[in-house]
């Protein structure tokens, strides 16, 4: 009979046999999960707050997500899309195109990762306008690829060590009031890289995320998506939205997107998406779509028939559990009780986001000076007492939280009673 696994022992193998550049969080190794909580090798419970960085919304290993992959399974794991070709592909893309924000006719092409969401993104933009250009900002994040690190606007650690990146990609500031970048900021520093950078007919793209994730879950305002909006208009460029963290419920909205009254040319899709399965994409106006010659695009897992069968039982949770409205009561709860604790912890200096987005930011008490190392206390503190959080933003000083969806009640208020305590530093008291 085999000896039970123990979390130290894993730990000693996995730092003899993979390597330090894959950052690894915990100290403890998954046994098992349920929804919203998951058990270690040695039986601990924790409440998940991270859902895989946003990857759960609809919990893990939902009944019918489960049961969808099963089907599939005893249909066919693998044809590769490109070269035979299955329905369920094509239904999963008219049902994405349909529910996409625009009235404009629009396409869905699936993929993998959402770094290569958003690689193909640009490869289209480029096909389709002629030109090489893209426009990122501070505090995005687009994945690890090259391309990916390029658009990334924060250096430690998705860009040490790894340049040169690519050429013909510019940044300018997202707007962030509490450290007084303004909309007005952001939107005259687009045009003095055109003056100073780039010429804005050499443009093909513009991307930015609705809420930047490991940026610190930054709403972009919406006159700020206007302003970009009208930028794209007047010079002919690409309007390309990153929903690849707030997509599929996560603010309230299927999409982020439906919080504004402009619309974006491309959008990049993932992380939710599956549940848990590896599947990506990319939704737009079908000309632009188009602009790609064919065998341009693809992927050898790009659609894989798993993934895509646990998309379509996705997309009926979210309308049947009516995971939109849940994630944004689920969020005023939660937001109502961070703004609470501000009177008593004065290192609360925000709290953001739509739906269940959320974030509170921490800076020195009495100035706007970000407080790193209370965000990571704040981390520590939960995880002794069982609820896994992540630490994000530029200054390393944001706690956001990504719980799925579906948590039940009195998890969630369990939840909300270790971080009131994490936040109050009782968690030594209490262990």
């Amino acid at each position: 009979m085999n000896a039970p696994l123990k979390n130290a022992d894993l730990q000693a193998r996995k730092n003899a046999a993979t390597p330090r550049g894959v950052g690894v969080m915990c100290d403890f190794y998954a046994a098992r999960a349920e929804n919203a909580e998951l058990w270690d090798v040695e039986g601990r419970r924790f409440i998940d707050f991270a859902a895989g960085i946003a990857v759960c919304n609809t919990g893990h290993r939902h009944p019918k997500i489960v049961e969808a992959i099963r089907a599939q399974l005893d249909c066919f794991t693998h044809t590769a899309y490109q070269i035979v070709p299955y329905e369920s592909y094509v239904s999963l893309a008219e049902k994405i195109s349909a529910r996409a924000p625009g009235r404009h006719p629009k396409k869905t092409a699936f993929f993998t990762t959402g770094a290569e969401a958003v690689e193909n993104a640009v490869k289209i933009a480029r096909a389709a306008t002629g030109r090489p250009a893209v426009i990122a900002f501070t505090g995005g994040f687009h994945g690890r690829t090259l391309m990916g690190m390029a658009l990334t606007g924060k250096v430690a650690p998705y860009k040490i060590g790894f340049g040169p990146f690519p050429s013909d990609v510019y940044h300018a500031p997202f707007p962030n009031p509490l450290h007084g970048l303004s909309v007005d900021d952001s939107l005259r520093a687009i045009g003095h890289l055109f003056k100073a950078d780039v010429e804005a007919k050499r443009v093909a793209a513009i991307i930015f995320e609705p809420v930047q994730g490991e940026g610190g879950f930054n709403p972009a305002p919406p006159e700020f998506v206007r302003g970009l909006r009208d930028i794209c208009d007047e010079h002919g460029i690409l309007l390309i939205a990153d929903e690849v963290q707030t997509g599929f419920a996560r603010t309230g909205k299927l999409f982020a997107m439906e919080h504004y009254d402009v619309q974006p040319d491309l959008m990049t899709i993932a992380k939710s998406l599956a549940g848990g399965m590896p599947l990506s994409g990319v939704v737009g106006r079908a000309d632009v779509m188009d602009a790609a010659a064919p065998g341009g695009l693809g992927g050898t897992y790009a659609g894989n028939p798993l993934a895509v069968a646990a998309a379509h039982a996705v997309l009926d949770i979210i309308d049947e559990e009516a995971l939109c409205e849940r994630a944004v009561a689920l969020g005023d709860r939660l937001k109502a009780k961070l703004d609470t604790l501000k009177r008593d912890v004065p290192h609360i200096a925000d709290v953001r986001g739509p739906g269940a987005m959320i974030a509170v930011e921490f800076c020195k008490p009495g100035t706007r000076e970000a407080d790193a190392d209370y965000a990571k206390r704040v981390q520590t503190r939960a995880l002794e007492r069982g609820l896994l959080l992540l630490v994000c933003g530029v200054y390393g000083n944001v706690v956001r939280f990504l719980f799925p969806l579906t948590i039940q009640q009195e998890v969630f208020d369990e939840a909300l009673g270790i971080l009131e305590d994490a936040l109050r530093d009782k968690i030594g008291a209490a262990a």
